[in-house]
């Protein structure tokens, strides 16, 4: 039976580690960024202050003894102190203009980026947010102090989804100014911005702000900028003429990699599969150079609901269900908070909407859309398996020959940074393995030729893989000389292209046809499908994806994704998973601007794998009937 009081108790010491972690008071330097050291009380501080160390070593530190010199100087080195005493925000619920005193969050971003900028080194920063705690706000006016005090002739971009969602974060600065306090202002004339030529100059500082949309990325191309931030890049949609990329490329081109240079992109999330999405599992991994920051809802002040009585408090324990027990279990959320969670999630159609509005977890965020086929909980886990090559190269034949019967003769991986097949487990004695072949067009805008090797066993394992573009002719070579090497693995082309009518509108599947026949006289562990119409023995090299065979395949790799039925190991695959939805009028495929090689060789080869399997399976019946039926 449950000890409630003890439950009771462990709520009120949670309570007090809250309340000191919320402890903060920028003034006297508490819960700041940065090694500080203690100072006064003088005559020009207001009592004890703790200033950052660097503030020390100012060469008019030893004169500034008036608080009003005092005051100036503190503020260019110290970012709280100046939001405090310089930064005027409209607050969202009362509407009134107060001071800018961060929340806890947004004093986590900023000792981030203070660590960055103290250290000489640039920032780079992706914040996914949840809602209504002001991370638009803390990166502006970060950029804002950087501006107005501590750097002149520093400029910077401000761009967002759409020249409206731009002009609102603008605002922030222009109300910031309009009550800046004039004697902490030393700027050569009053703050003010004021458009020229449709930029935003600010007046005394030798500074501007260029404002743009992600729909019209030329409009800030070429600017010299060492100050960004990136607003609601989720929502950056890609257009005909335009993808967000094209944007963050002409963007970042103009941002030197250099101290006292900032890129900060945040957003919400909305669904798995965008282009922020990408950024944000490149920050988290470790690959894009960029922090990652996520901040859930527990993180924030306001998203907790007192409990008026203890009876009130046993009414709730009783009533949470397991996710809620979660968090306070392993969370270590206090009752309150939970308490809160539990109201509003009450008021929501399903949990899951709950969770993207208010996660918990980065996961959460981004799980909101309801086409992906692929649910990102189960990418995600199977996200953990993957990792970097062991090898990358090539397979080369002894001969040096790419094509005919002497380019699988005496094989040998030869070591290459530059080549497009990245090996994760060499071929083993005895294993058995599946080599399936996407095949992409020529161009580099085109969709990718894959190559994929698969281990045979209960649970397939991605081994090796393949990428590029390539010639037909040379890819069913290639192939061929992959799945040679890996033991003369059954090999399975996906034959649609190989397939298809050329722009006269003539069958090319002769000539497709003609390669695959080709390879099938000197490898003969070929996948070959029944002809339609055909018997047993009629049957044609290569996979034929139509809409009946891709539900079929397409499923399997579901169930396969869900069950953690196959391990992976390129995280390019598991962004494939997240980026493929179910389209209105029930087909399968990749988001606009997203490919989607990397899964159907996936999808064909555990296909064929569960084909072999059965295979074997029926050949194992039939010889034990066999051999009961000859010793009757």
């Amino acid at each position: 039976m449950t000890d409630f009081n003890a439950i009771l108790d462990e709520n009120r010491r949670r309570n007090l580690r809250r309340d000191l972690l919320e402890q903060f008071d920028p003034v006297r330097g508490e819960g700041c960024s940065g090694d500080r050291v203690e100072v006064g009380p003088e005559p020009w501080t207001e009592g004890r202050e703790l200033i950052p160390r660097e503030m020390t070593l100012d060469k008019r530190y030893l004169s500034a003894r008036t608080p009003g010199d005092w005051a100036r100087l503190r503020c260019r080195h110290d970012f709280e102190y100046w939001a405090a005493k310089c930064c005027r925000i409209r607050d969202k619920n009362s509407r009134q203009i107060v001071p800018f005193i961060l929340n806890r969050p947004q004093r986590r971003v900023v000792k981030l980026l203070e660590a960055d900028r103290r250290a000489g080194r640039p920032m780079r920063m992706v914040i996914l947010k949840a809602r209504q705690w002001g991370g638009s706000t803390v990166v502006e006016m970060y950029m804002a102090w950087l501006q107005t005090v501590v750097a002149t002739g520093c400029h910077a971009i401000v761009c967002g989804a759409e020249k409206t969602g731009t002009q609102v974060v603008v605002n922030l600065y222009s109300d910031m100014l309009a009550y800046y306090p004039e004697e902490l202002w030393e700027g050569e004339t009053p703050p003010r911005l004021r458009t020229h030529r449709g930029i935003l100059q600010l007046e005394g500082r030798d500074t501007r702000v260029y404002t743009a949309s992600s729909t019209n990325p030329n409009a800030i191309r070429g600017v010299d900028a060492a100050l960004v931030h990136l607003t609601e890049a989720a929502y950056w949609k890609s257009t005909a003429g335009s993808d967000p990329w094209d944007t963050v490329r002409a963007i970042y081109c103009s941002v030197a990699m250099a101290p006292m240079t900032m890129v900060v992109m945040e957003s919400t999330a909305d669904g798995v599969g965008s282009f922020f999405h990408e950024e944000w599992l490149r920050a988290e991994n470790g690959t894009s150079g960029k922090r990652g920051v996520f901040v859930p809802w527990h993180e924030i002040k306001a998203y907790s609901l007192p409990l008026a009585t203890p009876d009130e408090a046993r009414a709730l324990w009783e009533a949470m269900d397991s996710y809620e027990r979660d968090l306070w279990e392993n969370e270590g959320l206090t009752l309150e908070q939970i308490h809160w969670y539990y109201r509003r999630r009450r008021e929501m159609k399903d949990h899951s909407k709950m969770k993207s509005e208010f996660p918990s977890t980065p996961l959460e965020a981004f799980i909101s859309t309801g086409s992906n086929v692929f649910n990102p909980e189960r990418t995600a886990a199977l996200r953990q398996g993957c990792r970097e090559p062991l090898l990358i190269g090539d397979i080369v034949s002894a001969s040096g020959e790419i094509t005919g019967a002497g380019s699988l003769r005496s094989l040998r991986f030869e070591a290459d940074t530059a080549g497009d097949l990245h090996i994760w487990q060499l071929p083993e004695k005895g294993a058995s393995y599946v080599t399936a072949v996407d095949v992409g067009g020529l161009s580099d805008k085109a969709d990718w030729s894959v190559v994929a090797v698969l281990r045979m066993g209960d649970i397939p394992e991605v081994v090796a893989q393949w990428r590029g573009h390539i010639d037909h002719d040379l890819l069913a070579w290639k192939g061929c000389m992959i799945a040679t090497y890996y033991n003369k693995a059954r090999l399975v082309f996906e034959s649609n292209t190989l397939e298809s009518h050329d722009n006269s509108g003539e069958a090319g599947y002769h000539q497709g046809a003609l390669i695959l026949h080709e390879l099938y006289r000197h490898y003969r562990n070929l996948y070959r499908r029944r002809a339609p119409g055909g018997s047993r023995r009629d049957r044609i090299p290569g996979f034929h994806t139509n809409r009946r065979t891709k539900q079929m395949i397409i499923s399997g790799l579901v169930a396969a994704v869900r069950d953690r039925r196959y391990i992976e190991r390129s995280h390019e695959a598991c962004d494939e998973l997240d980026y493929y939805e179910r389209r209105p009028n029930g087909s399968y495929g990749a988001r606009q601007g997203r490919h989607d090689d990397l899964l159907m060789t996936r999808a064909i080869a555990l296909h064929v794998c569960r084909e072999e399997s059965v295979d074997t399976a029926e050949q194992a019946d039939l010889d034990d009937y066999l051999s009961r039926w000859g010793n009757r």
